[in-house]
């Protein structure tokens, strides 16, 4: 297949304002992907945005190429990227398009598709809009415009799926810090679990534009840590920009990220004998948490970063389950695509059901020590691939031989080369890890 030239691991994503995140590019992609997905019928398609300002700028152009195609347009406004991909299906629509940067700061952007069946889009028809962004645009006839309209219930649509998906679920007693990020779960995710009986102090709920993700959220919990031990909360629960990663941190401060979570999940699956298929992790996936899995007897299986590979594997071999470290847990018996907000009460219910803290239910997990360095470098494949980096790799896999892991990957969506080592000793790890990437900064110099 030909190299895809604007579609990353997770759509089309980079600095708004700059190429290709301008309203000029945007036009142009709105009219192919209309053209695209009308396959010779009136197509309709969802859009919506998380909180960063330029989605204004960046939804009104993809509105203007859509209708300009022949496409039916609605709006959603401020909305989680899994409510997007909810709203796709619920409305029969034939795509849904998400417009956020995800964890990223306010000055990046992006924009990702969905399949009518609320899944990413498969790699032929992200191809089938990038040949149609080269072609000559059509003009259609005036009665063939498309139209637009907001969906002014969205937010509570959502809102009653992700209640349903953990019918009966009460959260009477439990005192819960949230923190939104300041982006697309901040209207919704605090009355949802206040709903559910929580007593609810949120943060991360005020924004404007221009903080989204910026030291609180997901990516950044020291702000959750902070505020789940001055409330003296039972628990806290970070989401990030968008809304399809969470991170939670138990009554004593500590965080619980996106592995340990889907150790949770499986062993309350595999304990009520709800777990069908392997259990699906990423490259980047705890070491000591293949181990947990497989000592209850799960079979668990690595997919490529990204949750689109993740969900690939799971699909392949019949599975429900799996996750990323990053927080992005996928549960395929409840929705197409990662939710953070539904992840969280799945967790939750977990822990109800069982009885216990979010402190122990982890308790018996040992996980591997781990080091990652994030190298700022661009063109990672072609580095990595480099016979000096290649040799250095080899030297510590046969140092772990049996005890650990090397992880050694450009990163999909950002300019870096992400350097993680696995094993049972801290001290050793970090010298390695450190060894490594030291290999990896001398091949760039070289090559530069």
């Amino acid at each position: 297949m030909t190299e895809k030239r604007y579609f990353g691991t997770d759509g089309i994503r980079g600095r708004a304002g700059e190429a290709p995140i301008t309203a000029d590019f945007m036009l142009k992609l709105g009219r192919a992907a209309g053209r695209v997905l009308a396959s010779g019928s009136r197509a309709m398609v969802v859009i919506g945005k998380d909180t960063r300002i330029s989605g204004y700028m960046l939804e009104s152009a993809l509105e203007a190429g859509l209708v300009s195609a022949g496409a039916d347009v609605r709006l959603l406004g401020p909305m989680p990227t899994p409510a997007v991909a909810y709203l796709t299906r619920l409305l029969g629509a034939s795509a849904g398009i998400v417009i956020s940067a995800s964890h990223n700061p306010y000055w990046d952007n992006g924009i990702k598709f969905f399949n009518g069946n609320g899944e990413k889009l498969a790699d032929d028809v992200e191809m089938a809009i990038e040949r149609e962004l080269d072609a000559n645009p059509v003009a259609i006839s005036a009665e063939r415009i498309g139209k637009a309209a907001r969906v002014d219930d969205a937010a509570a649509r959502y809102a009653d799926f992700c209640r349903a998906s953990v019918p009966g679920l009460d959260l009477s007693g439990l005192r819960i810090v949230l923190d939104c990020a300041h982006g697309a779960t901040y209207h919704i995710a605090p009355k949802l679990f206040a709903g559910l009986g929580a007593d609810v102090h949120a943060i991360g709920v005020q924004p404007d534009g221009l903080n989204i993700n910026r030291d609180c959220g997901a990516t950044h919990p020291a702000a959750l840590q902070a505020a789940v031990r001055e409330r003296a909360a039972h628990l806290g629960i970070a989401f990030d920009g968008d809304g399809d990663r969470v991170q939670m941190v138990d009554q004593g401060g500590a965080l619980a990220d996106g592995d340990d979570l889907l150790y949770i999940l499986a062993c309350d699956r595999h304990e009520r004998g709800e777990l069908r298929g392997p259990v699906v992790g990423t490259l980047m996936t705890n070491y000591g948490v293949e181990r947990a899995i497989r000592d209850l007897g799960v079979e668990f299986l690595r997919a490529n970063v990204g949750d689109r590979y993740v969900l690939q594997v799971l699909k392949e071999h019949g599975g429900d389950l799996g996750g990323e470290a990053s927080g992005h847990i996928l549960s395929l018996d409840v929705c197409s695509t990662g939710d953070g907000i539904i992840s969280a009460l799945l967790v939750l219910r977990a822990l109800r059901r069982r009885g216990v803290t979010l402190a122990q239910a982890r308790a018996r997990l040992r996980r591997a020590e781990q080091v990652t360095i994030n190298l700022p470098l661009k063109d990672g494949a072609a580095l990595i691939a480099q016979a000096p980096v290649q040799t250095a790799r080899a030297q510590v896999e046969e140092r772990l031989r049996g005890r650990g892991r090397v992880v050694l990957r450009a990163s999909g969506t950002e300019p870096l080369v992400r350097v993680t080592v696995e094993g049972p000793d801290a001290g050793e790890v970090a010298q390695l890890a450190g060894a490594l990437a030291a290999a990896v900064t001398s091949a760039a110099g070289n090559s530069g």
